[in-house]
């Protein structure tokens, strides 16, 4: 069997993809620090926590599940003392992109971060309640070969796909590319816009409509908006009304120039920047 060592498998990412794994192909070396990880994942799984050399010896594949702040120092700590050909997956792009991983030419870097499940799916029943993905609902997944042969790039979608299962689509992509997703467009503009989202219903509840009805027609609307706007619904169309009020809306929301200011390359590596020591921002 392939074995992977699973660093952080106690965090809340780590017992998702211990979960995950366990019963797969692969045999899973989990390792985890703190002790409440231990207990959890033992509770999750049933599975026992190793120490990070018995993990790391004849791995042929290493996870990261870290947080981002910690990917650096922890690939620092361990990619010396992996074997030539060794391939280290790590979940997210942000100290990829960075330059946060450590120089070393005979192993592979892979990059993976899951889409999660698409607001329009045919999930039903505990389905449609798994937001995140990676239990139930079905979700695609991003994927990228840092460094390392091409043939690496098998075994490691292989990976990703089994950690974030079920999986539909495994879309290939740059780090940058990842970069630009996350966080550029997932979360500077798509999870910001859904607290503004939120911050206007709150509004329109302040001025006097009940919470229930301004949830429920924000929701509504959003549904069909976002299917017009995605194409989900080709035959759907803007009103008049709602054209009109969208060409006033946007000069008063946006600056002109708000693309450029989140999704050119030197704003993007600087919010990877960012998240991976956010006590160095000014």
């Amino acid at each position: 069997m392939t074995k992977i060592a699973l660093m952080g498998a106690g965090g809340k990412m780590g017992v998702r993809l211990a979960s995950n794994l366990k019963g797969s192909r692969f045999d899973i070396a989990p390792v985890e620090v703190a002790q409440e990880g231990r207990a959890r994942l033992r509770d999750a799984t049933g599975l026992e926590c190793v120490e990070v050399g018995q993990a790391l010896s004849r791995a042929s594949v290493v996870v990261l599940a870290v947080p981002d702040r910690a990917i650096g120092t922890v690939a620092h700590e361990i990619v010396p003392r992996l074997d030539p050909g060794t391939a280290v997956i790590v979940l997210d792009a942000a100290a990829p992109h960075a330059g946060e991983m450590p120089e070393r030419d005979d192993v592979t870097y892979f990059v993976t971060h899951p889409c999660h499940p698409p607001i329009f799916n045919d999930e039903d029943g505990d389905a449609r309640l798994d937001f995140f993905g990676g239990v139930k609902a079905k979700q695609h997944i991003v994927c990228a070969l840092m460094q390392g042969p091409e043939d690496h790039y098998a075994l490691c979608e292989e990976v990703a796909r089994t950690i974030y299962a079920p999986v539909m689509r495994a879309h290939r992509c740059t780090v940058e590319q990842i970069a630009i997703l996350e966080p550029a467009l997932s979360e500077t503009v798509g999870a910001t816009l859904a607290l503004a989202l939120r911050e206007a219903t709150d509004e329109a509840v302040r001025r006097g409509v009940p919470e229930e009805a301004a949830h429920d027609f924000m929701l509504g609307h959003l549904n069909i908006e976002l299917a017009i706007a995605f194409g989900i619904f080709p035959d759907g169309k803007f009103s008049d009304g709602a054209l009109h009020a969208i060409t006033k809306a946007k000069p008063q929301i946006f600056r002109d120039d708000w693309l450029d200011r989140v999704f050119a390359p030197d704003s993007v590596l600087k919010s990877v920047h960012d998240i991976c020591h956010p006590d160095a921002e000014t």
